[in-house]
């Protein structure tokens, strides 16, 4: 029987391994979770649960994006866990809008798609944002237009327009998602990116494109070929 001594010890030795194959670059994605439990939850063995809920959620990704009420439903996960969490996603979205807001968007395109997942990808309730971008297509604000249901969320024209023409923006970006993994852009949201576009365009302003976050997918109206304009 191995003593509470011994397994203290033991499970430092496998912490203090954990943390050398971060440095060297080496940690699985599960193990990337693990790493991060142990700040957390420092006197249990965390592998399992590390497991759990990668198995879960899919990816490291999907799980900060986690609302933290719905993170405190897993065994395991007490508010303190549940804030850490969120407090990780925050600061990586800080980051993400600090490059997006001193570099021209389409000179960091991995990174702005990348930003559009951490934003929306394991939400379970469709959100519409906006990002309103200045005239060297730099992003100067990114603000929630609207949360709504499963699979539904209002977007109000005129509200975008208004804000747009209050930032002083030339570009607009439309990023939304669907909690329902693998789905498309609907009729919907094809109308009303038809609609915002031909709006932005009376006032020479650009919709530079509307993502859409569909689990790990990220699609393009660009690319999708749902835009008519060109990119001024």
């Amino acid at each position: 029987m191995i003593k509470a001594k011994d397994l203290q010890s033991l499970q430092s030795g496998h912490r203090a391994r954990l943390r050398q194959k971060f440095l060297d670059g080496q940690l699985a994605e599960y193990e990337l979770l693990e790493l991060l439990l142990t700040y957390v939850i420092p006197r249990r063995d965390v592998r399992t649960l590390s497991r759990q809920l990668n198995k879960k959620y899919g990816n490291i990704h999907n799980l900060l994006a986690a609302p933290i009420e719905e993170l405190m439903k897993n065994d395991g996960i007490k508010e303190n866990a549940a804030t850490f969490f969120k407090l990780i996603h925050k600061i990586t979205e800080m980051k993400y809008r600090v490059v997006l807001g001193n570099t021209p968007i389409f000179y960091n395109h991995e990174k702005l798609e990348n930003y559009c997942k951490l934003l929306l990808s394991g939400k379970t309730i469709e959100e519409f944002h906006v990002l309103y971008l200045d005239g060297q297509h730099r992003l100067i604000e990114d603000e929630l237009h609207s949360s709504g249901t499963v699979n539904w969320a209002a977007v109000y024209i005129r509200e975008i327009v208004k804000r747009a023409l209050d930032l002083n923006a030339r570009s607009v970006v439309l990023i939304h998602n669907h909690p329902t993994i693998g789905m498309s852009f609907s009729s919907q949201d094809i109308e009303i990116t038809k609609e915002l576009e031909n709006a932005l365009n009376k006032l020479d302003i650009t919709l530079y494109d509307h993502f859409l976050v569909s689990g790990d997918i990220l699609y393009s109206a660009r690319n999708s070929h749902l835009l008519d304009n060109n990119l001024k």
